[in-house]
């Protein structure tokens, strides 16, 4: 059962830590004005320089300058607080001086025997050089820092606070983090700031250490000889040996802090202890220790120099050189552990998160558990087979299709594949295992058992046969096709047939980025100004759709261009880029040079024409054909297309220009395949050779 009257503890431990923060305070403040006792004075001694060397550790091991955003504040109350035992060290000393050197305290009398050695002279020596060391070198060097640092962090704050709003524009970040960067920028800035400030303090505290070793001796052989009746040697010699012993206990706490705003401020945007960072870079560069090393080896033979110092050293430099790169490739090889271990607890998340299911293959091959055996038995050749044929496409048209992936589905039948454009099924075949495929089209079969087919890709008739006859079968001359090389030439012809589905916008974006300069300003001049880039991706849908290549995508874009001022539906802009692009697809489509076609006759052409109903303009406003001749069309189209495939091979249906969208929509129904040219899309030159009329 939970005990309620323990709920406000913690605030009642807040009030009271800062009711003693500020008794702390007060108690410091007091030291100025109330005479101290001598055990006292040892216990404040003590008590600053273990918060110096506290302060010393604190800032060797932060990560970075902003985890010790309180240090300007610690400085001034550790600073305020050898000030304090000054004056009170000084009150002592004039007070009580003559009575012996232990009248200031333990701490003081052990420092002057122990530095001193008994001669007042060492020690005023030490005093100066602490002083020297402190006041022109580590202080002078971190207020120069902090006031550079200061400097560019203020100036830097305006170009930083853009990069958070343009990365919260973005998206790359969320409010909490635009907040949360924002408010470290404050304290980045308030802290260079502060400790611009800061460093002024050490400087002073410099100063006001030798104005008071100064005033301590003279006034205190002043008051020895004057009060005390001592001679003036023995005056001066307890005066200075207490003076210099308080001098020395002061200074040395404030050297300590001064090293220690030093480091914090020389860190700058280095992150980690500082260990690590001085440490761990020195010791990044093999090469450099080794040639130190060397350095050193010299060093000892040199006649005259001693021998092991150098020599040792030179020891450890090159054990160090040679084990870093040692230690290096550890940590490194750890850490490619780690980052493994981590990536498959993320693949593994996003594996078992709903999110996943959501996601389709832009082409897949579900193939059956029976046939897995057979095609997937190869990964390697797979791969292969699959990344020529993408290359192959990428070649021809002009863009990377996606990856196809092959998956193992329960849902298809053992021995039966499915190829799926986004998640849908556009077509599937029924497999022989252990059996090849002999594609004999409108000639003779072979000579040996087996079942008649039509094969997936072009729907030509093939005959199923048994392993066991493909020697026998291409002795015939006839060419045996394994089941990997059906499915695979299956796939590519769904890919052909699908090209306007599978670019994406993403990926009509990827081949403007890799445009010419002069491209790249001439879509700035027409997009989105005249066509949007979403009218831009309908366009290279439109000629993939009847697999006319987009690889010169700059002749694309300059015809685009033309004619975008005067036509904005993307069909009437096809139709002049086709205009414009004659040669590549005469080129495209010839056969050894020469371009085969068949005319669509008198009959039809006035047909067609008559059927385009125009508006005030003049342009087509809609196609209106009686179905009865559509159907018409379809068969007679039929029957000539179909003769002419068995003989001719490979040709092109032309027609006229403003008939032209409204043929292909009807043949692409029967024969997907065959392309439909106007009478301009065929460039000067063009070796042409009839085949005949459809009528």
């Amino acid at each position: 059962m939970t005990d309620l009257s323990l709920v406000p503890a913690a605030p009642q431990r807040q009030s009271r830590r800062d009711i003693g923060f500020a008794l702390g305070v007060v108690a410091i403040l007091a030291i100025l004005f109330l005479p101290i006792p001598p055990f006292l004075i040892d216990f404040g001694l003590a008590l600053s320089i273990a918060v110096s060397v506290l302060i010393l550790m604190v800032s060797l091991w932060i990560q970075k300058p902003l985890e010790f955003s309180a240090f300007p504040t610690v400085l001034l109350i550790a600073t305020l607080l050898r000030l304090a035992l000054g004056i009170a060290t000084t009150r002592l000393i004039l007070a009580h001086g003559a009575d012996g050197v232990h009248s200031a305290g333990h701490i003081i009398s052990g420092f002057s025997q122990l530095v001193m050695g008994g001669d007042f002279v060492i020690g005023i020596v030490v005093f100066v050089i602490l002083i020297t060391v402190n006041f022109l070198v580590i202080t002078k060097g971190a207020t120069r820092i902090a006031e550079v640092g200061a400097r560019f962090t203020l100036d830097a704050i305006p170009g930083k606070q853009m990069a958070i709003d343009a990365d919260l524009n973005a998206g790359l970040i969320d409010d909490k983090q635009a907040q949360l960067r924002r408010s470290e920028l404050e304290e980045e800035s308030s802290f260079f700031g502060s400790m611009d400030g800061a460093s002024k303090f050490v400087r002073g505290e410099a100063v006001a250490g030798l104005i008071i070793i100064a005033v301590n001796i003279f006034g205190g052989i002043i008051i020895g000889v004057t009060r005390h009746g001592l001679p003036l040697g023995e005056a001066a010699d307890i005066f200075t040996r207490l003076s210099v012993g308080d001098g020395l206990v002061s200074q040395i706490p404030a050297l300590i802090i001064s090293l220690a705003a030093g480091l914090l401020v020389s860190k700058g945007g280095t992150r980690g202890s500082t260990d690590k960072a001085v440490l761990g870079q020195l010791g990044a560069y093999p090469r450099a220790l080794y040639v130190a090393a060397s350095l050193l080896f010299c060093l000892a033979l040199v006649p005259g120099l001693p021998f092991l110092p150098f020599a040792g050293l030179g020891a450890v430099m090159a054990f160090i050189g040679y084990r870093v790169p040692v230690l290096l490739a550890r940590q490194q090889e750890a850490q490619r552990e780690v980052e493994a271990e981590q990536k498959q607890l993320v693949d593994a998340a996003a594996k078992d998160s709903v999110r996943e299911t959501l996601r389709t293959a832009e082409i897949e091959i579900a193939v059956g558990k029976q046939l897995a055996t057979v095609v997937l038995r190869n990964p390697g050749e797979m791969a292969h087979r699959i990344g020529k044929m993408r290359r192959k496409f990428a070649e021809r048209y002009g863009f990377v299709v996606p990856d196809i992936k092959i998956s193992e589905a329960l849902s298809v039948p053992g021995k039966a594949y499915q190829i799926r454009m986004h998640g849908t099924v556009v077509a599937t075949f029924d497999m022989r295992i252990g059996e090849i495929m002999v594609v004999v089209g409108e000639g003779p079969r072979p000579d040996v058992p087996g079942d008649e087919v039509r094969e997936p890709a072009f729907g030509m008739k093939a005959v199923w046969i048994s392993e066991a006859y493909a020697a026998e079968v291409k002795r015939e001359g006839f060419t045996a096709i394994d089941a990997l090389s059906v499915m695979l030439t299956h796939a590519s012809e769904v890919v052909s047939n699908n090209l306007a589905q599978l670019l994406s916008y993403k990926d009509m974006r990827s081949l403007l980025d890799r445009l010419d300069p002069e491209y790249k300003r001439l879509i700035e001049d027409i997009c989105p100004s005249q066509i949007s880039y979403s009218g831009l991706q309908a366009v290279l849908k439109l000629l993939l759709a009847e697999r006319v290549s987009i690889r010169n995508l700059h002749l694309i874009l300059e015809a685009i261009a033309e004619i975008v001022p005067h036509a904005r539906r993307s069909e009437q802009v096809v139709e002049h880029v086709r205009m414009r692009m004659a040669q590549q697809i005469c080129g495209d489509l010839s056969d050894g040079g020469r371009l085969n076609v068949l005319r669509l006759g008198g009959k039809w052409d006035l047909t067609f024409h008559e059927s385009l109903k125009r508006d005030a303009k003049g342009e087509v406003a809609e196609f209106d054909i009686d179905p009865r001749l559509v159907e018409q069309f379809g068969a007679e189209a039929s029957v000539a297309i179909r003769d002419r495939m068995k003989s001719a091979g490979s040709f092109a249906l032309v027609t006229a220009p403003d008939a032209r969208p409204y043929v292909r929509m009807i043949i692409e129904r029967m024969f997907p395949a065959l392309p439909v040219l106007s009478h301009v899309e065929i460039a000067r030159g063009t070796d042409i050779r009839s085949l005949g009329a459809i009528a």
